[in-house]
């Protein structure tokens, strides 16, 4: 795990050094141990590399590296966990290593079968540049399914790319115009979605594909070598003939063995154990594996956000050496203050702040993790997989006036109203609303008026149903679109999830928060194996009755009694609202004073003042409408100076 970044301009090699070494420091903490860079000759690009040591901590495994021949230069971030494998084949064909990195074994492999050839054999997360002395070009690589970010900025002819936009902000000719695209997308999904980046002329590279580019200023030739949507769609078109018995056996064993790959290192390593499914089911295959166990969790003094106790019963059972944290909410609002440099693009999904305790957490023991993430958008894990199949046959059913009424009349009592109603029903029916009930009945008002299941999911799923209604100067409506793949309701809404939020969001997230910490985030249950074979096994093993995630379970509780996980789905979050009415309202109010918001030009100073009144008051279920206002503005005047 590492950051990367590079240069190509027509500034001079001693501007350019002294740039690099700019990008480079801007966020050290994502390579502490080492850094360096290296300059191709007439004309080409500055590679640059910050190290953070996990396998040959020796000089072999220094970066920038080159390829046994010379022909190849690469500065690389990620894990490949088969390069062992591919190295024992490499030695066959006559190659000899130095050290054993990783790092070595790519470049080998590139040399020997050619880059396309070589990605696809790749188990791993990666993003990399490779500058071809021979053919004089400059390629950009990332992992199939997003798990290690790649942005690349060109302006004015000029080329600069790097593991975070931090990094390129830091480059003199860089423009930070806001592209308003890119603004309206993340007041939708309170993230900046797909290839898209929050300021113009920038984007990401797309997961699972290769941009060649054979000068600075040209568009790049983009070669796709993998793909979500293909894979759904072979897989629906070819399911499996199994049981449950077999499924379970088959998701076990790809697991099982995705675990020890994403056990090699040179350095110690844990595990973020929420005492959910996910990261108990990747807790439970290290224990299997006899390898050492450390499993790390907070909790909150807030028994609706806290599970501490779940994580600490999990741990017990499989004897693991757990490490707890009951956070206060003062040291969880002690992190908002460093949340807009730790993102550098605006991010306001508030589990932001316990990923990153967590994540500070383990490192105090160890260099490398291994998290649970993926569990829901590959298996079936969220309510809306559960649910929405459900919700669109009963909107179907119904007249849109019939609809629009009924929204109208749930919408018309304020969540703590709902809250209250709930609260005198017997436990029985309140489960069913799992946390939050009041805001549960506000979302579903927000859903009854869908029309089809494309905007049916994007309601799901948008923070601001229409983001312009906040926004001075929007640009389109910043939904995101994928392609239908012929699936049942709930595989449409899980390739979605698989290729939307879980990058956008979920693994931007985690990502990032690690870093800051100088930990790396492997995550299992994204192994591309794994995400194959799910989508062949039939859907009535994954979501079956109301329940989600049903291979999995069945999986864990050959490990763990079903009593500790069987449970109703909490999630990671923050009681944010509450906190925004108390001991962070000076904070907010600061960031939401009219005449910043007027002086910023994208907000609309009335509408946010209006929405800021009404969570006050308790009228509306508007906290994540707020989030995404508050990390903007944050964002803003980290960023923009405003």
């Amino acid at each position: 795990m590492c950051g990367i970044a590079g240069l190509w301009d027509d500034s001079l090699q001693e501007a350019r050094q002294t740039n690099m070494a700019a990008m480079l420091e801007r966020v050290a903490w994502r390579g502490p141990d080492a850094r360096d860079q290296w300059h191709a000759p007439a004309g080409g690009p500055t590679l640059g590399h910050l190290r953070l040591s996990i396998l040959d901590l020796s000089e072999h495994g220094a970066q920038p590296m080159s390829s046994a021949s010379g022909r190849y230069v690469m500065t690389y971030n990620g894990e490949v966990y088969n390069a062992a494998d591919m190295a024992k084949e490499l030695g066959r064909a006559g190659y000899r290593f130095r050290g054993h990195s990783d790092t070595e074994v790519i470049l080998a492999a590139i040399e020997h079968w050619g880059l396309v050839q070589a990605v696809g054999r790749f188990v791993g997360m990666f993003a990399f540049a490779l500058w071809d002395t021979q053919e004089q070009c400059l390629h950009l690589v990332r992992d199939r399914l997003g798990i290690k970010p790649l942005y690349v900025a060109q302006q004015g002819g000029q080329l600069a790319f790097a593991s975070d936009l931090a990094s390129i902000a830091t480059v003199p000719w860089f423009d930070r115009r806001l592209d308003a695209a890119a603004v309206t997308s993340f007041f939708r999904y309170a993230c900046v979605p797909g290839d898209q980046a929050i300021f113009q002329d920038t984007r990401k590279v797309t997961p699972g594909t290769i941009e060649t580019f054979a000068r600075a200023g040209q568009a790049p030739h983009v070669e796709r070598y993998w793909s979500a949507h293909d894979v759904a769609v072979s897989g629906l078109a070819a399911p499996l003939d199994v049981d449950a018995k077999t499924a379970a056996d088959l998701v076990q064993d790809t697991l099982y063995r995705s675990v020890v790959d994403r056990q090699v290192a040179d350095v110690p390593l844990g595990v973020l154990l929420s005492g959910g499914i996910d990261s108990s089911v990747v807790a439970a295959m290290m224990v299997r594996s006899g390898a050492r166990t450390r499993t790390y969790s907070i909790g909150f003094d807030d028994d609706a956000y806290n599970e501490a106790s779940d994580a600490q019963q999990v741990a017990r059972h499989l004897g693991t050496e757990h490490t707890e944290l009951i956070v206060r909410p003062t040291e969880a609002m002690d992190v908002i203050p460093r949340l807009a440099e730790i993102y550098s693009e605006p991010f306001a999904d508030s589990s932001q702040i316990p990923t990153f305790l967590v994540s500070q957490l383990a490192r105090r023991d160890v260099t490398v993790v291994l998290s649970g993430d993926g569990g829901d958008e590959v298996f079936g894990g969220y309510n809306r997989h559960l649910w929405g199949p459900r919700v669109w046959r009963l909107l179907r059913a119904a007249p849109a006036a019939l609809r629009g009424s009924i929204a109208r009349w749930l919408a018309a009592r304020s969540p703590m109203e709902w809250d209250t109603t709930f609260a005198t029903v017997s436990r029985s029916v309140r489960s069913l609303s799992f946390r939050t009930p009041g805001d549960k009945v506000h979302k579903l008002a927000g859903l009854l008026p869908a029309n089809d299941v494309d905007e049916l999911y994007a309601r799901l799923t948008s923070i601001w149903q229409d983001p312009r209604s906040v926004l001075e100067n929007p640009l389109g409506s910043g939904l995101a679109t994928h392609p239908a793949v012929g699936g049942a309701v709930s595989e449409e809404f899980m390739l979605r999830d698989l290729r939307g939020y879980l990058q956008d969001d979920i693994l931007t997230k985690v990502d990032r928060a690690s870093m800051a910490v100088s930990l790396e985030a492997r995550v299992p249950l994204l192994d591309h194996r794994l995400v194959e074979l799910a989508w062949r096994i039939p859907l009535r093993h994954k979501v079956r009755e109301g329940v989600g995630k049903v291979v999995l379970r069945d999986v864990l509780s050959r490990s763990v009694p079903r009593s500790m996980f069987e449970r109703p789905k909490m999630g990671f979050g923050i009681p944010v609202g509450d906190w925004l009415r108390g001991p962070m309202r000076p904070w907010a109010e600061e960031l939401l004073d009219p005449g910043r918001l007027r002086a910023g030009g994208v907000l609309d100073a009335e509408v946010v003042h209006h929405l800021w009144q009404r969570h006050l008051s308790g009228q509306a279920a508007v906290q994540h409408q707020l989030w995404t206002v508050l990390m903007f503005q944050d964002w803003s005047r980290r960023w923009l100076g405003c």
